[in-house]
């Protein structure tokens, strides 16, 4: 009995590693969308991971979600502009714009604006000093907030215009400088510019970054030409260089999968996996939809969210809106129709 019963567990856990790897082997695709009417410009999507919920600034309003159920939450009024980063300790949420909203993500009730310098665009919430960042594309680069209060804790000058950025949670914050071409290494310690990696001009201009922390490596998404270009954190050396789709503008990377990801304005979703250290490989180009080119991980259920418009029709000889909706909204601006937010996964 003692024979068999160490049998049938062993063929147990050997069919449940075997459904794992089949898992890991199957083709990413959109597994559900969600439709919610609306007018304004959308950019960034993030997934508060702690508290399961999906922020989608459009217009002069943020739009939340839940990252499990998919189900249209509730709207925190007044407060949109470019993405969203939330600190769980304090329950405070903030949107970047020219003027940075902060709100309560309980009552999801505007709290007040920050006034901030430069053209705020990206926002993080950063692990180490445990501030939000913003992320401008113009002086000063970057500049902390404390979530409890609300108070400015402090600028960097980087120079240049900043994007993507990842932490590696011990004190170096990585951060894509679009129109150098090159990814900035700050030290949060001493609130100072440590260096920059060239990505090469033959790189694209940097919008997303993934981080592999365990092997210190960084996934820089670039534009024109389209593709990603894999650079080590330590040395800033260029391990490869891979295509990808047309017009993206964020990524990033799971440690659970091992692969890097970059979401496309032409409607394409580039999964790179990280076969070794040294050793990468575009594996899928998901379809999506068109505008697509932002998103975020849901890291417990290994989904990849994004986010775009579709405008409603318009009569003939409508003229274009001249003027953006209050709080921002990034590039892609539009009239009334419907925001789509993706999730992908196998």
């Amino acid at each position: 009995m003692k024979f068999f019963t160490h049998l049938f567990s062993a063929a147990g856990i050997s069919l449940l590693a075997s459904q794992a790897i089949a898992q890991t082997d199957m083709p990413y695709k959109v597994l559900d969308t969600v439709q919610l009417m609306g007018s304004g410009g959308i950019d960034y999507v993030y997934a508060d991971n702690d508290a399961r919920r999906v922020y989608v600034p459009r217009g002069g309003n943020t739009f939340v979600f839940g990252l499990d159920d998919h189900k249209y939450i509730g709207c925190v009024t007044n407060i949109g502009g470019h993405g969203v980063a939330v600190d769980t300790a304090s329950h405070h949420g903030f949107a970047s714009g020219q003027k940075i909203g902060m709100f309560d993500t309980e009552t999801m009730q505007k709290i007040k604006d920050i006034d901030v310098k430069g053209r705020p665009d990206g926002i993080l919430r950063e692990p180490f000093t445990g501030d939000i960042v913003i992320l401008s594309h113009q002086a000063p680069s970057v500049t902390l907030i404390d979530p409890k209060d609300g108070t400015v804790a402090g600028t960097i000058d980087v120079g240049g215009a900043m994007e993507g950025a990842a932490s590696d949670g011990a004190g170096k914050l990585y951060i894509d400088v679009e129109d150098e071409k090159k990814i900035a290494v700050v030290d949060l310690k001493t609130m100072k510019l440590v260096t920059k990696y060239d990505l090469g001009e033959t790189s694209g201009e940097p919008a997303g970054l993934g981080f592999d922390a365990k092997n210190q490596i960084l996934f820089a998404m670039g534009a024109s030409p389209n593709v990603c270009v894999v650079v080590s954190a330590v040395d800033g050396k260029v391990l490869a260089t891979l295509p990808i789709g047309s017009g993206t503008d964020a990524g990033g990377f799971n440690p659970a999968t091992m692969e890097a990801f970059s979401s496309q304005r032409d409607g394409t979703l580039t999964i790179i996996k990280e076969k070794s250290p040294t050793e990468f490989e575009v594996t899928q180009n998901v379809k999506t939809k068109q505008g697509c080119k932002t998103c975020t991980l849901d890291t417990k259920n290994n989904h990849i969210v994004t986010i775009c418009t579709e405008r409603m029709p318009q009569p003939a000889n409508t003229p274009a809106p001249t003027n953006a909706p209050a709080g921002g909204g990034g590039r892609q601006r539009g009239g009334p129709g419907n925001l789509d937010v993706l999730w992908v996964g196998r």
